[in-house]
């Protein structure tokens, strides 16, 4: 697979949106397992399929279409949230299926034949094009640039808002910037992973490494590392058994988790009685 690497385009472009991929869910992924908000990211994942939807009905860059749509599902549901108007998981399930429908929708006003949008639902890493990379990159380097540089503040955020709030860290803010960088994650995922799968690959590297330390900066390290892992060898059982790239990646991830939390299961019950014994 290395020799195909260096000699095909798209399999370079491949490794560098597993490499982007990796370091977004590991960044914010902690950040979202942390503040519980695993449906609220895919809420707006699921959004974003309305953003395809129009990308092809008008004509543009569908992943410019997503990030549109999830940005704006992002701070709408950030805003409705902060009011207290009604129930987050009401807003969420409403712009889930909205985004949804609304791809639909759009995709069914084409003229012609309907385009093949699976690469978009299920995910195709090895499909995805230059265009699609200079966005992920633009992502990528926002988000990161965003979690180091507030990075303290990240950290009292999540520890306590009310706590950080008297330390003097305008939380509403961290709450709608938390919300747009969720929002950019899922659009470097959506290539890799696809709309229906973002939530396995945004959670389970940053679940599995939390299993292994509590310290918040080896968190984010540790999943970048796993999240990196799940990517490549999930692309290379992809390329040798010729299957769906985000589902080998998802499947990889999620069974590692499930792996990782018997065998933890099993460690701290044989330490237990190892205690109890002396």
């Amino acid at each position: 697979m290395i020799q195909s690497m260096l000699k095909y385009q798209f399999l370079q472009n491949a490794v560098l949106a597993g490499v982007l991929a990796s370091v977004v869910c590991g960044l914010i992924g902690v950040i979202i397992v942390e503040k519980k908000l695993v449906m609220m990211s895919g809420g707006i994942a699921h959004t974003s399929y309305g953003g395809v939807g129009l990308g092809y009905l008008l004509g543009f860059e569908p992943i410019v279409g997503a990030m549109i749509f999830s940005l704006g599902a992002a701070i709408g549901i950030g805003y409705i949230k902060r009011r207290g108007g009604t129930r987050s998981d009401v807003v969420i399930s409403l712009f889930w299926s909205l985004g949804m429908a609304l791809g639909i929708l759009f995709i069914a006003l084409m003229p012609g034949y309907p385009p093949d949008i699976s690469s978009y639902l299920f995910g195709s890493i090895l499909s995805v094009a230059k265009a699609d990379l200079y966005l992920m990159i633009g992502a990528t380097l926002i988000v990161t640039a965003a979690v180091i540089t507030f990075f303290n503040d990240w950290k009292a955020y999540l520890f306590d808002e009310e706590f950080a709030s008297i330390l003097g860290i305008k939380t509403a803010f961290f709450e709608y910037f938390l919300m747009v960088l969720i929002a950019m994650t899922v659009v470097v995922l959506i290539r890799v992973v696809g709309i229906i799968l973002v939530l396995a690959l945004l959670t389970a590297p940053a679940a599995v490494a939390g299993m292994f330390t509590s310290d918040l900066i080896k968190r984010m390290l540790y999943s970048v590392l796993l999240g990196n892992v799940f990517c490549f060898a999930g692309l290379w059982i992809s390329y040798r058994m010729n299957i769906a790239s985000g589902a080998a990646i998802v499947v990889l991830s999620a069974s590692s988790y499930v792996i990782t939390y018997l065998a933890r299961g099993k460690y701290m019950k044989a330490k237990a009685a190892s205690l109890a014994g002396h």
